[in-house]
């Protein structure tokens, strides 16, 4: 009998425990700022990129976040990308969490047409943009530097409206205000 109610205190230790560490961490209205850095790639096309973002609690485990990312330009092709994410943060430790993420945005592409003079045609030059549709299913995991300091890794798979998936892999930095 001794031994169950031991039990029994001790799950209720860890548990108060490690909803206090949720709490005090991530509480609801906490909002972040931060930068990435992120590597992209797709079908016969990869290249880095960098972004910015906005984080805010919705309640103590459940973040918003906006996010625009650039892609450099390479073979005169560049990407930039506008989503807004949900996150569901567990405590996994003291200063770690991880987290499921979906999101929805889109995905805009620039094709730079370099200058051609073509005998008998002339010169030729210009652009061509693309904007697709774009549903993210990811996750990661962050690690807290300072009550005011984060960083996170993070992997994303871009499912892509006119059929072509997307492979994000970030690492970021944000400063909780």
């Amino acid at each position: 009998m001794k031994n169950v109610f031991l039990k029994r205190m001790a799950i209720i230790v860890i548990a108060a425990a490690t909803m206090s560490m949720s709490a005090a961490a991530q509480r609801k209205g906490d909002m972040a700022a931060g930068v990435n850095l992120l590597f992209g790639t797709t079908s016969g096309y990869s290249n880095l990129g960098f972004g910015g973002k906005f984080m805010y609690n919705v309640t103590d485990p459940i973040q918003l976040a906006g996010e625009f990312d650039y892609f450099l330009k390479k073979n005169h092709v560049s990407f930039w990308d506008a989503s807004i994410y949900g996150r569901y943060l567990f405590p996994v430790a003291e200063k770690i969490f991880v987290y499921p993420a979906v999101g929805i945005g889109v995905l805009g592409s620039v094709t730079s047409i370099p200058s051609v003079d073509i005998p008998g045609i002339g010169k030729i030059e210009g652009n061509a943009s693309t904007t697709d549709f774009a549903f993210s299913l990811g996750g990661g995991a962050e690690y807290k530097l300072t009550s005011d300091l984060a960083l996170n890794a993070e992997l994303r798979l871009k499912l892509i409206s006119g059929g072509d998936t997307w492979f994000n892999f970030l690492v970021g930095i944000a400063y909780k205000f």
